[in-house]
């Protein structure tokens, strides 16, 4: 059980920095219903722990064994965080609740899998997190960290979209919008750095 706290503290420090999920799902909790934030941070979770458990499981020892590959996801990610980037500084939110602000869930479903999947920090990051928790605790104890690892991954996910979504009343429009170009900008500046370091990888 030890292990398992051990698993949720340290799972807690992996998904609370502001990154592309973050960012994902409390622009959705501003923007959304409530109830379609939450299936939105829902969707979120099943990718994020789907990732711990394929890092956890091996997918960085194939990263790792193929250069051609680490370079794949430097370029592929690099321009998809800068697609996404370029998405979110052209989106003009609105606090206008009665319009459909819902979009298809096959679609929905996609940007939440690009935001977790497609994101190189996040593979590389969790096969470093997930390979150590594998290497250090092989075993029942492994499985506990990762467990608690998970459960950080619902509790973080839902607690931002449940509170933001509280607060939603006291944004506008305008600082909406100041939110998607300063997050977009952060995105594309981020994604131009995994190009880059594609190219000197490439050199």
């Amino acid at each position: 059980m030890q292990l398992y706290f051990q698993g949720l503290i340290i799972g807690l420090a992996y998904v609370a920095p502001i990154g592309m999920q973050n960012l994902f799902v409390i622009n959705s909790a501003l923007t959304q219903p409530r109830k379609r934030a939450l299936l939105i941070a829902l969707i979120v979770i099943f990718f994020d722990i789907s990732l711990c458990f394929s890092c956890y499981f091996g997918i960085g020892a194939v990263v790792e064994r193929f250069r051609w590959l680490q370079l794949a996801v430097l370029l592929v990610g690099g321009l998809i965080v800068m697609w996404i980037g370029f998405g979110l500084m052209r989106e003009k939110p609105s606090m206008d609740h009665s319009l459909d602000m819902s979009i298809p869930l096959p679609r929905l479903a996609w940007k939440a899998f690009a935001v977790t999947w497609l994101n190189p920090q996040a593979l590389i990051d969790g096969t470093m997190l997930f390979g150590s928790f594998r290497a250090g605790n092989p075993g029942a104890g492994g499985m506990q960290l990762v467990l608690g690892s998970a459960t950080a991954s619902v509790l973080w996910f839902t607690g931002v979209t449940l509170v933001i979504s509280v607060f939603s009343a006291r944004f506008n429009s305008k600082i909406l919008r100041l939110i998607n170009l300063l997050c977009g900008a952060v995105l594309l500046v981020y994604g131009g750095r995994l190009i880059l370091q594609f190219f000197q990888n490439m050199l």
